[in-house]
């Protein structure tokens, strides 16, 4: 099984995205399933799991509408209030009847307070999502979120997390540190794993190689091991730096020399594993 652990869509008239704006550019516009359809078909991708592009009920229910039609879409991580326990607690009870609805993500790094995540009442909300045996996909962007990363773990053992593009390493940059030292104690805690993801957009965009990321891949597999570790194409902000081909046949390039059995793991199994899909 091929498995694209990470990918989105958006439709700008029925869910606001206050992120997304013009400045995006090629991205900044409606984008489906069935533009991505034929793109899964011509690189061998039998399942994807959708991830949530806004904090708001309408596009968690937008994401399962679209789940509902594809029958490649294996999963669905979506969004609840988790700094309102009580209502993420009646929300959840209402998802999960639906079986495609994996785990929750909210998008952290747009919370003006980098501790967001910490908070009390966050952490109750994250013991809910534990109840529910649902996962939390962390955008961890500053040094702070995956600081948290290592706190939550701890805090919230039966809590499976996962850190969304390998944290932002600095591969533009060529530079290992402070990132690999933060998400080396983050990988100490069993129930954190990492996407293989969006380490395109984090190089340079229109020069980068499977060269470029093969570093940083390799220093993942040596701290979370295979079974740790989901690809993901960040499409459509894949985009941005090339095109979903081109993510997977260099993500492929910098795997050469694995085992089958953990090329087999990252570009499927522990993402089958970790969402129960």
């Amino acid at each position: 099984m091929r498995i694209d652990a990470h990918q989105h869509f958006w439709n700008l008239e029925k869910v606001k995205y206050p992120w997304l704006v013009p400045a995006y550019g090629p991205i900044y516009r409606t984008i489906e399933a069935a533009e991505l359809e034929p793109q899964l078909k011509a690189n061998g991708i039998d399942k994807t799991v959708i991830v949530q592009a806004a904090n708001s009920y309408e596009d968690t229910d937008y994401m399962l509408e679209t789940a509902a039609q594809y029958d490649w879409v294996a999963g669905v991580v979506g969004w609840v209030p988790l700094n309102k326990p009580d209502e993420a607690v009646k929300k959840l009870e209402q998802y999960t009847k639906n079986p495609l609805f994996k785990g929750v993500r909210h998008l952290i790094h747009d919370e003006q307070d980098p501790n967001w995540v910490v908070q009390s009442e966050v952490i109750e909300g994250l013991k809910v999502l534990a109840s529910f045996g649902l996962t939390f996909d962390v955008v961890a962007v500053l040094p702070e979120h995956m600081q948290h990363v290592a706190a939550l773990a701890e805090q919230i053992p039966t809590l499976k997390l996962v850190i969304d593009h390998l944290g932002k390493p600095p591969i533009k940059d060529n530079q290992m540190e402070p990132w690999a030292n933060l998400i080396k104690k983050a990988a100490a805690y069993p129930n954190v794993y990492a996407k293989l993801s969006g380490l395109n957009t984090a190089a340079d965009w229109e020069s980068w190689t499977a060269e470029d990321i093969k570093p940083y891949i390799n220093y993942a597999f040596d701290i979370f091991g295979a079974d740790r570790l989901l690809f993901g194409s960040d499409w459509p902000v894949a985009n941005l730096a090339g095109d979903y081909a081109k993510v997977w046949e260099e993500t492929n390039k910098a795997l050469r020399g694995r085992s089958q059995a953990q090329i087999d793991a990252v570009l499927g199994e522990t993402a089958i594993r970790f969402y129960g899909l």
